[in-house]
C-alpha cells in the first residue's frame, strides 16, 4: 500500500497549502505522539530541531501542541542540521526526533522528517501506522489534563552536536594551516559548521550565516556552487564547502575552484579507507548513482551495492 503523506524523505510542500499547515502539523504531532505512547506505558520524549525558515515558527508550536496532547514530553533544540538532530535523538535517548525543514527548497516550502530512537529514519511500516492515526478521529487520542506532556527549550544543543562530531576524530586531528571557504546557505548549519571547523583549527571564511527567515538557499548554498568556486580563488582558500538549508547535502571545490561532486567525494573516501583497511564490506549508492562511479569501484576492487533512492534505504542496505 502506497503511503499517503510521507515521501522518500518525509513530508514537504508549500507552506499553508495541502499538508503544510498548522492544523495538519498538530495532527502529525498527535499521531506520532500517540504511536510512541502506545508502545509502552513509560513517559516518552520527542526532540525537535528546525532550519531557519520563517514558517518554522508557525509549524513548530502546532507540532508541539499535538505531541503534548498525546502525553509526550518535548525538547526544542532550535536551528540545527538534520544530521545533528539524528545524532542527538540517539545520544539523548529520545523516542522520536523531528526535523522541520524543506532541505534545499526555497523559504516558501517546509516539511518534516522523522527519526527513531536509533537516530535513523522511521521505517515505511511505522510511517504507515502513523498515517493511519493521522486520518483517525482526533478526539480519541487526546490525553487527560494530568497526563499532558511538557515542553522546554534546550539552549546548548549546538554545543552538544559539535562535541559529538569532535569525538569522531582522533585527538591528534588538527586543521591548523588549512583555509576553508564555507557557505552555510543561511540555513541550519550557520552556527555549527563554522564553529566546528574553527575548533578543529581551521581558518574559516564563512558566508550564508545571517538567516532572516526568507534568505535560506536564496542565491547561495549547495544549489549555487559558483559562489564557492569564485571565492576560494579570491580568498586563496584551500577548499570550498557549500551546504543546503538543512546541511544534509554538500558540494565542494578545490583551491582552483574546480567542483568536487558527491560521486568524487565518495570515491576519494572509499579509496582512502580501503588503503587504511577500514572500509567494511564496500560502498552503497542508489539506483541513480553514476555508472562511472560503479566502474571506478570495480577497477579498484571495491564492492558496490545499489539501494532505492532515499538515505533510509541506503542505510538499510549498509546494515
Amino acid at each position: 500500500m502506497m503511503k499517503k503523506y510521507f515521501g522518500t524523505d518525509g513530508i514537504r510542500g508549500e507552506v499553508n497549502k495541502g499538508n503544510i499547515t498548522g492544523e495538519m502539523f498538530f495532527r502529525f504531532g498527535l499521531a506520532a505522539g500517540t504511536y510512541f505512547s502506545n508502545q509502552n506505558k513509560q513517559r516518552h520524549k520527542a526532540i525537535i530541531a528546525k532550519d531557519t525558515r520563517l514558517s518554522g515558527y508557525m509549524l513548530e508550536p502546532a507540532l508541539v501542541s499535538g505531541l503534548i496532547s498525546a502525553g509526550m514530553d518535548v525538547l526544542l533544540l532550535g536551528p540545527l542540521p538534520t544530521n545533528g538532530l539524528a545524532m542527538l535523538t540517539k545520544s539523548m535517548k529520545a523516542d522520536l526526533g523531528i526535523m522541520l525543514t524543506a532541505s534545499h527548497n526555497p523559504h516558501t516550502d517546509n516539511g518534516l522528517k522523522l527519526f527513531g530512537p536509533d537516530g535513523m529514519k522511521l521505517s515505511d511500516q511505522v510511517e504507515k501506522k502513523i498515517e493511519k492515526l493521522i486520518d483517525d478521529k482526533v478526539e480519541k487520542y487526546l490525553v487527560k489534563p494530568n497526563s499532558l506532556g511538557r515542553a522546554k527549550r534546550l539552549e546548548d544543543a549546538t554545543e552538544n552536536y559539535i562535541g559529538i562530531l569532535k569525538n569522531i576524530f582522533p585527538k591528534s586531528f588538527n586543521l591548523s594551516g588549512v583555509k576553508i571557504f564555507l557557505d552555510c546557505a543561511n540555513g541550519a548549519s550557520y552556527k555549527s559548521a563554522p564553529a566546528l571547523l574553527r575548533e578543529l583549527g581551521a581558518e574559516v571564511v564563512a558566508i550564508g550565516i545571517n538567516p532572516d527567515g526568507f534568505n535560506i538557499n536564496k542565491n547561495c548554498g549547495s544549489t549555487h556552487p559558483e559562489l564557492i568556486q569564485q571565492s576560494v580563488k579570491t580568498h586563496k582558500a584551500d577548499i570550498g564547502i557549500a551546504f543546503d538549508g538543512d546541511a544534509d547535502r554538500v558540494i565542494m571545490c578545490d583551491e582552483k575552484g574546480e567542483i568536487i561532486d558527491g560521486d568524487q567525494i565518495i570515491a576519494m573516501i572509499a579509496k582512502n579507507w580501503k588503503k587504511k583497511k577500514i572500509l567494511k564490506g564496500g560502498v552503497v549508492g542508489t539506483l541513480m548513482t553514476n555508472l562511472g562511479l560503479e566502474n571506478y569501484f570495480k577497477n579498484n576492487n571495491i564492492k558496490f551495492y545499489r539501494a532505492d533512492v532515499g538515505d533510509r534505504y541506503v542505510k538499510e542496505k549498509m546494515n
